[in-house]
């Protein structure tokens, strides 16, 4: 199966419209994002997500509930980062902001992160949130873990892509109509080697599960 997700590049045939080419195992698919008073809460704040070389989860974890599938045809999910914009940032503490600071870094090498249970039939996606709780973030040019790459310092948007499995022959010929993306503009966020905002880290903390031995209470008790 071949996969093509820049709509910007699909040439759509006769020239119609690429929102009215979509196969109908498509079409209807809608997306919500799982936690998302979380998600405004940490863009209120300005986002940050760590990367490392050796791959750091998301927190908030990327979470989806689907609907509008085929529960009997076959897809596949799966997720890529695109820059927000073409400047790098430094953070100034003295006003709690982010500046831009130039020009942004030679791009990281683009991937996609294919969920792990994919391809898997419409009626599994839809009976239960979808997770991407194995994704890790990196640094590292040179990953070979198949970690998303990131810039530190750079600003970027997580797209979210939904892929129908096309059983016909030369299914490839038609790539274009067999996917959707969707973005959600409160999960953006800038790339980091450490937190620059104490309130992200406060967040953070007292948000994330597995945070739990951060917290001051719990290191006051110990």
């Amino acid at each position: 199966m071949r996969i093509v997700m820049d709509e910007a590049s699909i040439k759509v045939p006769n020239g119609g419209a690429l929102l009215n080419a979509k196969a109908p195992q498509v079409s209807g698919v809608r997306v919500q994002l799982e936690m998302q008073a979380l998600w405004q809460q940490f863009n209120q704040l300005g986002t940050e997500m760590i990367v490392t070389k050796s791959g750091r989860r998301m927190f908030p974890t990327f979470q989806v509930r689907i609907s509008g599938m085929d529960p009997s045809a076959e897809y596949v999910l799966l997720m890529d980062f695109i820059p927000l914009d073409d400047k790098r940032y430094r953070y100034a503490f003295h006003s709690s902001s982010w500046l831009v600071a130039g020009r942004a870094d030679v791009a990281a090498p683009s991937r996609m992160h294919f969920h792990p249970d994919s391809p898997a039939p419409g009626a599994q996606w839809m009976k239960q949130t979808v997770s991407f709780d194995t994704l890790k973030l990196t640094n590292n040019l040179l990953d070979d873990n198949g970690h998303m790459i990131l810039n530190s310092m750079h600003r970027y948007q997580p797209r979210f892509h939904v892929v129908y499995v096309d059983p016909a022959p030369n299914s490839h010929l038609n790539a274009y109509k067999n996917f959707c993306s969707f973005s959600f503009p409160e999960t953006h966020f800038m790339a980091v080697t450490a937190y620059q905002n104490h309130r992200i880290t406060h967040l953070k903390i007292a948000s994330n599960p597995f945070a739990k031995g951060f917290r001051t209470t719990d290191l006051q008790a110990w």
